[in-house]
């Protein structure tokens, strides 16, 4: 060596070594099937109720006065969302995916709802109670045909067919953007009202990151209720600014995002309220509506299948079957047929699992009361009025990741306080009434796990392959361009780039185009399956070699405790 210096003592084996490939993720302290202690798993199904009210609360005060509700209507939207959304998601843990994933509302479908509400035929009535429920029955009858499209396709078993060409590759930029497309929600909210977005989102960081590390004992505490302490902490000081006047003369708007006392929730919210099906009156149906709400639908089943992923690699869990991910997506949506026959019939119980093709031999062996609580799903949207289609919460997903507790114990828990706080309408409206900048701030941490979770994807992909850096690249990169696109065309023009006399035709093209995971989903699944070469490198490159032991239902036995439904009842459902 120059200079005559000593050689430089070679490397240590274990540094060349890279990270070793995961079918589960580690350091997750419950997984799907190991429930935390009862008063902690209270606590932290406390916290994802506080977390889906974001979305929950948001949707309803953005649709309500549009349509011509006070603050009543609005309270009675927040109330049946929440109801709704506990009903369907015990029903997703107990018989769909078995996922600790909240079903709530979903943004996907405020387009095509928009679309209900400006209709002409609703111009004339000038009553605004009138307006607001005959608006309702219209979304009501939209969301009741549209339910259909996803029950054949999830109990037909199509969408098992669809999945099974997914692999590491393309669920990277589908479960990337399922959380990182959904941007506009975090920090732009969060800057409304800065003085209290801010802290809650340092807060957030301090309590989950930072704080755990300092301490010698209980450090676990922080990690998991980061989100009570700093939502409580920053709720209290939003209080003292309202109450000491610092927004007494602020603009409306500013006085909206700041303040405490201006959501009108708590006012408008009954003290006791058990939504009811067709509580706004008999479904009226529009069929141009109908398709629009249809095609919504489907971009709702494909953003619910990257969120689904997602919270099962932040259960711990192993990549689900496609029986499973298309059994999730069919009680999504389970029908109508079978909650009438429930209430009305129960000798034609058996007639209809029939018409479904499952559950034929099921039939009377099940009371009333077990096929109406299993025919819950995103159909009681439509006929309980939310105003708003259900897809698996991305925020909850999230949620996931930061406690790094994904029990199903604790999501259960959550949905008994969604069901518990919506009949308890004042109850239910305080929590309600959280200032929007500290969801917001929520957002900007909860929508990042889902999109690093999907990113963790590349383990399996050989990223040293020029095919797989295209793929990834193109279908990323699209899938944020095309949705701005269509919805800075929006903002300016007031409508879509698919612009003619039909608004449901104009819905049907724009709604799909500007969600971020559908965009970049189907592009990379399309890309993955047809681009060649075709040999053998290219199934290892793609990362499909690590998914097949999970191809079929039965082949890992790790899959049948994950997944396998109660009562034994996973003979009616097909295998993979």
């Amino acid at each position: 060596m120059a200079g005559g210096g000593a050689a430089a003592p070679p490397p240590k084996q274990d540094e060349l070594i890279p990270h070793p490939v995961k079918d589960q993720l580690p350091g997750v302290s419950y997984c799907i099937t190991s429930p935390p202690p009862w008063p902690e798993a209270i606590l932290l199904g406390f916290q994802h109720y506080i977390v889906m009210l974001g979305t929950t609360v948001l949707i309803p005060s953005f649709l309500a006065p549009q349509m011509g509700g006070g603050k009543e209507e609005k309270a009675q939207m927040i109330q049946t969302l929440q109801f709704v959304a506990g009903l369907n998601t015990l029903a997703q843990i107990l018989l769909g995916t078995r996922l600790p994933a909240v079903i709530g509302g979903s943004y996907t479908y405020i387009p095509a709802t928009l679309s209900i509400v400006l209709a002409g035929r609703y111009s004339e009535i000038l009553e605004p109670v009138e307006r607001f429920k005959r608006i309702m029955r219209g979304i009501q009858g939209a969301m009741i045909v549209a339910s259909t499209l996803q029950i054949v396709i999830g109990f037909s078993g199509l969408w098992r067919n669809v999945t099974r060409f997914l692999s590491p590759l393309s669920t990277v930029p589908l479960v990337a953007l399922s959380g990182f497309g959904l941007y506009e929600l975090g920090f732009p909210l969060v800057a409304k009202c800065v003085e209290i977005g801010l802290p809650q989102l340092i807060l957030l960081v301090i309590f989950s990151q930072c704080l755990p590390h300092l301490m010698k004992g209980g450090k676990h505490v922080f990690t998991r209720f980061a989100v009570l302490f700093s939502v409580i902490l920053v709720w209290i000081y939003a209080h003292l600014l309202t109450i000491g006047g610092a927004y007494k003369n602020a603009a409306p708007t500013t006085q909206l995002s700041c303040r405490t006392d201006r959501a009108g929730i708590i006012s408008g919210a009954p003290w006791i309220r058990v939504p009811y099906p067709f509580q706004w009156g008999a479904p009226t149906f529009h069929a141009g509506e109908a398709f629009a709400m249809m095609a919504t639908s489907f971009v709702s089943l494909v953003e619910s299948t990257g969120a689904f992923i997602a919270v099962s690699r932040y259960a711990s869990a192993t990549p689900m079957p496609h029986s499973v991910l298309s059994r999730g997506i069919g009680w999504q949506v389970i029908g109508l047929k079978v909650i009438y026959f429930a209430f009305i019939d129960t000798a034609k119980i058996s007639q209809d699992y029939e018409f479904y093709g499952y559950l034929s031999s099921f039939g009377y062996k099940i009371t009333k009361w077990t096929v109406c609580f299993q025919g819950l799903g995103i159909l009681f949207s439509g006929i309980f009025g939310t105003g708003n289609g259900s897809s698996v919460s991305i925020e909850n997903a999230g949620l996931l990741g930061l406690t790094r507790v994904g029990s199903r114990r604790v999501v259960q828990v959550s949905a008994v306080f969604m069901i518990f706080f919506s009949v308890l309408g004042k109850f239910g409206a305080v929590f309600a009434s959280i200032p929007a900048p500290i969801v917001a701030a929520l957002y900007c941490i909860l929508f990042a796990y889902v999109g690093v979770g999907g990113l963790g994807f590349l383990q399996f992909c050989n990223m040293n392959a020029f095919r797989t850096k295209f793929i990834l690249a193109f279908s990323i990169f699209m899938g944020l361009s095309i949705p701005q696109y269509f919805n800075e065309y929006r903002s300016v023009k007031g409508y879509g780039p698919i612009h003619s006399s039909a608004k449901w035709f104009n819905d049907m093209i724009n709604v799909p185009f500007s969600s971020e995971p559908f965009v970049a989903g189907v592009l990379a699944l399309i890309l993955d399956v047809t681009l060649p070469p075709k040999d053998g490198t290219t199934r290892k490159d793609r990362g499909m070699h690590w998914w097949d032991r999970f191809q079929s239902y039965k082949t890992d036995t790790r899959s049948e405790e994950f997944y396998s439904l109660p009562f034994n009842l996973n003979k009616f459902f097909p295998s993979v």
